[in-house]
């Protein structure tokens, strides 16, 4: 198994930057893939970044190329997502996935149902 602790979540005006932290633990040795989801009150929970083992291959959605970026240490078996140019829309629980299964597509996984492991969310609020 994996256990993973999200950091890094909080309030901050629109503009503003934050920075996730997800630190992973246990068999970290079986992860393949990581990646960041969101959660806003009502709404189903989206797909936001992920990146490969290596760290080359990175992956983000639309809503948030640009702004964010995805990044991993695998000697700290963490994961960052820093956030920059927020939007009062980007507000929700942000989620740590990670993937233990090899990744056999071109495509970086960008479904829920392709991670096997989640943190327990940080909350990050960005106002207008």
């Amino acid at each position: 198994q994996v256990q993973l602790v999200e950091s890094g979540g909080g309030l901050v005006q629109a503009g503003g930057s934050l920075r996730l932290s997800c630190a992973a633990s246990g068999r970290t040795d079986s992860i393949y893939g990581m990646g960041w989801f969101r959660q806003a009150p009502g709404r189903e929970r989206d797909f936001v970044s992920a990146i490969g083992w290596s760290g080359i291959s990175t992956y983000h959605a639309d809503s948030v190329k640009g702004r964010f970026t995805i990044s991993r240490d695998n000697a700290k078996n963490a994961v960052y997502l820093q956030m920059n140019s927020l939007k009062p829309e980007d507000t929700a629980v942000y989620y740590c996935a990670v993937r233990t299964t090899p990744i056999v597509s071109t495509r970086l996984p960008s479904s829920s149902t392709e991670y096997h492991y989640w943190g327990q969310g940080t909350q990050v609020t960005v106002s207008s």
